[in-house]
């Protein structure tokens, strides 16, 4: 019997080669966080679609593994102690995969401590408020004549920006060498010209921003990334 035959979420999306990591998922700026660090790292996974329709993430089999109802999750049939794991959260994830595979993290605790640091600030900060600043100028709260919430994420988005910026300066990378803090938080920044959001948020004033997201994307293992698994 399989590794994975106690998780019932393969009875929808069944795994071809069930020895490899399993990743349910789709390519938004969080679950293309999975998939570029798998691409990164060199871990071998098999990919599989779940859309963002109720009839994918909050069908029993989805739920049985993320009851959050968000992608990404992934299911590592070679998990710590010997056991299969199931995990969800894609910082989570991301963390998971760099102590599996000792990349992308740093080499010293200070340097592991620095990389988390800016992880938590995309997973708390970053990521949740670009979301609410997509609602609100491109999805539906663009249409509320209230345009105080709009108004509010504007200027947190403003905010935001402007402490990577600052960041940047003189660097490369946003915690020293590329890692998983840069894996999370480039992709949310690249979501802006998805929510026509970036002239008004004044990104072209941002140079280190813009050079560190086009180095980003220049990346083989992103450019893999970002298309997996398919929309289709």
């Amino acid at each position: 019997m399989s590794a994975l035959a106690d998780f019932p979420i393969t009875q929808k999306w069944p795994a071809s080669d069930p020895s490899m990591l399993q990743l349910y998922s789709f390519p938004t700026p969080n679950g293309v966080k999975v998939s570029i660090a798998l691409e990164e790292m060199g871990i071998p996974y098999e990919a599989h679609t779940v859309t963002l329709a109720d009839a994918d993430v909050k069908s029993p089999e989805f739920l049985s593994l993320n009851p959050n109802n968000k992608i990404p999750a992934i299911i590592d049939p070679n998990g710590p102690d010997g056991a299969p794991i199931g995990l969800f959260e894609s910082g989570a994830i991301l963390l998971y995969l760099t102590e599996k595979s000792g990349k992308l993290i740093g080499a010293t605790a200070g340097e592991k401590a620095k990389i988390t640091q800016w992880l938590m600030f995309q997973m708390g900060g970053l990521g949740p408020m670009l979301g609410q600043l997509g609602f609100f100028y491109k999805f539906a709260g663009s249409e509320w004549e209230d345009k105080r919430p709009q108004e509010r994420y504007i200027n947190e988005g403003k905010r935001l920006l402007s402490v990577l910026e600052k960041e940047l300066e003189g660097k490369d990378w946003i915690a020293g060498d590329y890692s998983i803090a840069d894996i999370a938080i480039a992709p949310w920044l690249r979501a802006l010209d998805f929510y026509g959001a970036k002239e008004v948020l004044g990104w072209e004033d941002h140079n280190n921003l813009v050079a560190y997201l086009d180095r980003f994307v220049a990346r083989p293992a992103v450019q893999k990334g970002l298309v997996t698994p398919p929309r289709a």
